[in-house]
């Protein structure tokens, strides 16, 4: 029966007009400064970096209060005035986990992202979870700019090193992603997994959102459940999240900042990354959905579970609980 629900699923697919990656609202937390004075605030980071001690709060209150495009202004401002390099001198006079976080605000939200892709991939042993969690969230528009910023950044070809560092089943899905393409033509051994990738890695959301409710009618389980039986490892978490950003993207990362928090150990690095490369997308969104969901706010969470400078960055970035 599997086979002939899919024959069905894939049927109903080619009937509807495929419309490839519309684009996403934005509901971000960090906006333009109103008010901006690139040169005030370079003297402002200037005078921050050269305290004894560092003055820690300055950088923080300036840089995750302006947008990225803001951030480059600052940055050629900073240079002209010192003749020096804003991001070697931030990475200078800070450390640890404020660090990150500041740095990654100096990269675009692309930029962001492909070096995310990119450290997940390098040295021994891939990060799947990190790869599973951009790849499969991005909407097909970000992917395609991720892939050249990728090659502007690294001279590599993304396809070639996600397929190098991944197998099976697990690589074709993210090469289809990574290609941002409708491709039916993804043929695997296997009764359902071909027509699951082709389903998958055609993210149009409505599309998908219609081909779910028919899927719900066809089959006792809905698309999760489905998945859990029918797809294992890292395949089967890649598909996981597929469907929960399908559903609702930005509670997909509410969960994972949430899981990410209440864990056990070191999750600093989800943290940051989510936090990071959402707050000039819809980090203002997810912030209302964990509320919604957790019962309390996000910004409240982040104050339970973090310290320091760490702590006031994130909160800076998330902006006023609503």
């Amino acid at each position: 029966p599997g086979t002939v629900k899919m024959a069905l699923v894939s049927e109903f697919l080619g009937q509807l007009s495929l419309n490839v990656g519309g684009n996403e609202p934005l509901y971000p937390t960090v906006v333009p400064a109103l008010d901006f004075n690139p040169d005030r605030d370079a003297a402002r980071i200037e005078t921050a970096i050269k305290t004894k001690g560092v003055d820690e709060q300055t950088i923080i209150d300036v840089l995750t209060k302006r947008t990225y495009a803001q951030r480059r202004e600052i940055a050629f401002a900073y240079e002209r005035r010192t003749k020096k390099d804003m991001i070697s001198a931030l990475k200078g006079a800070l450390s640890g986990t404020l660090e990150t976080v500041i740095l990654g605000l100096m990269k675009s939200t692309t930029q962001y992202d492909a070096s995310e892709i990119r450290g997940s991939i390098k040295g021994l042993g891939t990060d799947e979870e990190t790869l599973i969690e951009i790849l499969c969230s991005r909407s097909n528009a970000e992917l395609v700019e991720i892939k050249s910023v990728y090659k502007e950044l690294f001279k590599k070809d993304l396809d070639k090193d996600v397929a190098g560092d991944t197998s099976g089943n697990f690589a074709k899905l993210l090469l289809a992603l990574v290609q941002a393409l409708y491709d039916a033509g993804v043929r695997i051994k296997g009764t359902d997994v071909p027509t699951w990738i082709s389903i998958m890695s055609e993210r149009s959301v409505p599309h998908l959102q219609k081909v779910f409710q028919r899927y719900k009618s066809y089959s006792p389980y809905d698309m999760q459940e489905s998945i859990e039986k029918e797809v294992k490892g890292d395949l089967k978490r890649s598909f996981l999240v597929l469907v929960q950003c399908f559903e609702n993207k930005q509670l997909f990362f509410a969960r994972r900042l949430n899981e990410a928090m209440k864990s056990k150990g070191a999750k600093e690095k989800i943290v940051t990354r989510i936090i990071v490369s959402r707050c000039e997308v819809d980090l203002k969104k997810i912030c209302s959905e964990y509320k919604s969901n957790f019962g309390q706010s996000l910004q409240k969470t982040i104050t339970e579970h973090t310290k320091g400078d760490y702590q006031t960055a994130l909160l800076s970035l998330c902006g006023p609980e609503e």
